[in-house]
Order: C-alpha cells, then structure tokens, then sequence
C-alpha cells in the first residue's frame, strides 16, 4: 500500500534500494553504506569533578565552543566492518578523498562497491572530478554502483549504477 502522501515512484525507488539491502553477501560487490555528520568540539571551562564510591563524576553545564569536525561514517553490514573518518570540513574534496581511500585502502580487491548513501550536492561524480584528474576521478567512478536515498520520508533515488 502506498503511503498517501507518496508517490509510486516514491515506492518504486524504495523497493530498488530496500533490494539491495537484501542481496546475499557478495565479497567482489560489499556493500557499504556512508553517510556524514557534523560534530561540534567543545572544551570544559571547569575542571570535572572526579567519581567517588556511590557518587558519579560531575560535569559542569558550561562549555566552550572550540569548532566543528566532520565524520564519514562508512560501514559494510555484511563484512562486519565499519570505519569513521574525521575531516575539518564536508567538501566535495573530503567526499572524493574518502571514496578513493574506500576504494583503494579498504576494499581493493572488489570489482565494485555498492554505496549507499543520501543525495547531499557532493556525493555526485563530478566531485571525483574536483578532486582528482579525469583518468583518476573515471576509474573511481566504474569502482562504485551507488545507490542513493534522500531519507525516509521524501523517498529513494538511484543513481550512479
């Protein structure tokens, strides 16, 4: 049954990505899904207060705020691995240079990768592109089939097969 404030493309595009997630394990086609997140860095303006015995340690409410790290957050279910990969920034740059280190460190011996992973304006080839020359950028893009999900409640897309 469809949703009623969806489409039957909304369903027919959920349905390909939900297909995927039900394919047996294959270790020349892992599956990888990767998604990113912002974490705000802060430092404590007061010394904690140590635990005792019956007493947890006590943290201060008041912080200082001391930047912003991103996290790729790439993790292959069915290997049982995952990794995270801290970067100052979310660029196209940072997003291609995390794609050539899953392809090139962590599953080199794949004939392709499946990527799963929401629809952000980097996590297009053309980042590959950016970042890297075109022979270099092409040969990454033919490592990965990519599938792409917006999030839950605005529907699926795939792209990059």
């Amino acid at each position: 049954m469809i949703p009623p404030d969806a489409s039957a493309a909304f369903v027919a595009d959920m349905e390909e990505v939900l297909e995927v997630y039900h394919r047996p394990r294959d270790p020349e086609r892992p599956l990888v899904c990767l998604d990113e997140t912002s974490k705000q860095l802060i430092v404590e303006t007061r010394a904690p207060i140590p635990a005792k015995p019956g007493q947890p340690a006590r943290h201060d409410y008041e912080y200082e705020r001391n930047g912003v790290a991103n996290l790729f957050m790439m993790f292959a279910p069915l290997e049982g691995w995952r990794h995270v990969k801290v970067t100052d920034r979310h660029t196209a740059i940072d997003y291609a240079h995390v794609l050539r280190e899953l392809s090139d460190v962590h599953f080199p011996d794949a004939a392709k990768i499946v990527l799963v992973q929401d629809n952000l304006n980097t996590h297009k080839p053309a980042s590959l592109y950016e970042a890297f020359p075109a022979a270099e950028a092409r040969r990454l893009v033919e490592r990965f089939g990519r599938v792409s999900r917006r999030d839950c409640t605005s529907g699926f897309s795939q792209n990059w097969t």
